[in-house]
């Protein structure tokens, strides 16, 4: 039980980290043509071109990649309460599925943080993984910069963003409990 635990949770995890990079992707307006955007685009376009017939996008949001995370969560949930036999939570589901998918997004940008300032230590600066990232949390960093800029050319504001990031997830925890550290 514990394997099949493991498999539903990953495998879920991992789709729903695609998506939620789908959606910041078009939110960010990233390069599509990346090899690592063409990854995500090939493995979403299945299930969201036929989901974009009944759901259109608003406000430039594509509503219907918001609607597949959120099935995507269900899913997993779903599998994850009949595997250890559990009836389904009532009126916190949906609850549970937005912190699951904030939580998931949350960790994504972290690593996605993680990863550039990995790769600004030992690229070349020609790497598209690189220039997407960029493209990708550039609009996070940029508001710090302006307040606080770079001292002695060390830029401080990925360490100030990881603070703030630090401090919501803390937040959260405070605010819900054992549901946001058991996501």
């Amino acid at each position: 039980m514990n394997t099949a635990y493991y498999l539903i949770n990953t495998v879920c995890n991992l789709y729903l980290m695609i998506v939620l990079m789908r959606i910041w992707l078009q939110l960010a307006r990233a390069d599509f043509y990346s090899p690592a955007s063409q990854f995500v685009v090939k493995a979403t376009n299945p299930i969201l071109k036929p989901l974009r017939r009944f759901i259109p996008g608003y406000f430039g949001i594509d509503m219907a990649a918001l609607v597949l995370a959120v099935l995507v969560v269900a899913v997993k949930l779903t599998l994850l309460y009949v595997l250890i036999a559990e009836a389904a939570i009532g009126p916190e589901w949906l609850l549970l599925i937005v912190l699951t998918i904030i939580k998931k997004a949350g960790t994504m940008l972290f690593w996605v943080l993680i990863m550039r300032a990995l790769l600004s230590w030992v690229s070349k600066g020609n790497n598209p993984i690189e220039y997407l990232m960029f493209q990708l949390t550039e609009p996070l960093l940029a508001p710090i910069r302006r307040i606080i800029p770079a001292l002695g050319g060390l830029d401080l504001s990925m360490l100030v963003f990881f603070i703030v990031l630090q401090v919501l997830n803390s937040l959260m925890g405070d605010v819900f409990g054992q549901i946001w550290w058991a996501i």
